[in-house]
């Protein structure tokens, strides 16, 4: 079976081919490498010891996209392209919408026109909206609190719309919470390009910053201290990326198997602050990290968690690794790459 992975050379991406490849599948990867790197596609080959067929280009390229499937025996696709920084999307709302949404419309019309009708797609618990009750439960209303939550949640009504007008299609909806950790070989993880959006990526630079001699630890920033929780930092929901791309597996074999519209949460179903995290990384990698309290950010949320009991129930599958786990890996893929995959 061979799987079309888009952003497959993104962090999620790359774990979820390497989980692929080792479980006999073939892939083809799309990525256009805005915020990825060619080093990504081949670390994953040196860890599984297998080939991938990769193309550089745009999901917003029609006739690039219809090439892929032109020159490859598509049977599903694994759909993860897109641009994802929640500060950024306040910021700049038209490519966020042009990007995520036209991409996936280009990337549905070249499955259709060439009769792949598989997919699972690379959604956020960001749908939810500045939901009052947690846990998260898929049938809970939606809405969107910033620009890139409102392109996950028009995707989704996309493929749903998709499935309606053509019952033969199978789509996997995937919700996932905050992904952290790298693969345990230290050979890939997560290496943003510029100034990282998501805490461990800030917290393992600015342990690693430390490391330098002769040079001086990046402070890491931690927005907002006033929000309604334990300390007054953001609580979120964290799991591994390993445990996630996992979960995308267990989705491809729902779809491979039956049709319709399948929605899933995907997360560890505890919520940590934003203090806890950084406590927790210091503990378990004997590192020091100098923080600061910033104000909030537009588009955060005070508080959100996962009910993964769909996802146990119909997917047969459950986060396993531990914080203590995710800190571990996520520090032990930055010492091994105090620049990432420069």
């Amino acid at each position: 079976m061979t799987v079309l992975v888009t952003g497959g050379a993104g962090y999620i991406g790359t774990h979820t081919c390497v989980l692929l490849l080792e479980a006999g599948f073939s892939v083809v990867v799309a990525d256009n490498f805005s915020n990825s790197r060619v080093e990504a596609v081949n670390r994953v080959e040196r860890i599984t010891g297998k080939k991938i067929m990769l193309y550089e280009c745009s999901l917003l390229n029609e006739a690039a996209v219809g090439r892929i499937f032109d020159e490859n025996e598509i049977d599903a696709v694994v759909h993860f392209a897109g641009l994802k920084a929640v500060g950024e999307s306040v910021e700049k709302p038209l490519s966020y919408y042009h990007n995520n949404i036209t991409g996936t419309v280009v990337l549905c019309k070249a499955m259709a026109e060439h009769g792949v009708k598989r997919i699972v797609f690379s959604s956020s618990a960001t749908v939810y909206g500045s939901a009052e009750r947690m846990p998260l439960t898929e049938e809970m209303p939606l809405s969107a609190a910033n620009p890139y939550g409102t392109t996950k949640l028009i995707i989704e009504m996309l493929l749903r719309d998709l499935y309606r007008a053509d019952g033969g299609w199978s789509v996997s909806i995937l919700r996932y919470f905050n992904p952290v950790g790298a693969h345990e070989s230290g050979l890939i993880g997560e290496d943003p390009l510029g100034r990282p959006n998501n805490i461990m990526p800030c917290i393992t630079r600015n342990a690693v910053s430390g490391l330098d001699p002769d040079g001086t630890p990046e402070v890491l920033m931690v927005f907002g201290a006033d929000y309604p929780t334990k300390d007054g930092t953001g609580v979120r929901d964290y799991i591994h990326v390993l445990d996630l791309a996992e979960g995308h597996l267990n989705a491809l074999n729902l779809v491979s198997d039956r049709k319709g519209v399948f929605v899933h949460n995907l997360g560890s179903g505890t919520g940590y602050s934003v203090l806890e995290i950084l406590h927790a990384f210091e503990k378990v990698n004997g590192v020091k990290i100098r923080y600061e309290i910033a104000g909030r950010r537009k588009g955060d949320v005070a508080v959100c968690y996962a009910d993964t009991t769909r996802a146990r129930v119909e997917l047969g599958w459950s986060a396993k690794r531990t914080l203590e786990d995710m800190c571990c890996d996520a520090w032990n893929w930055q010492r091994k790459n105090p620049k990432g995959y420069c």
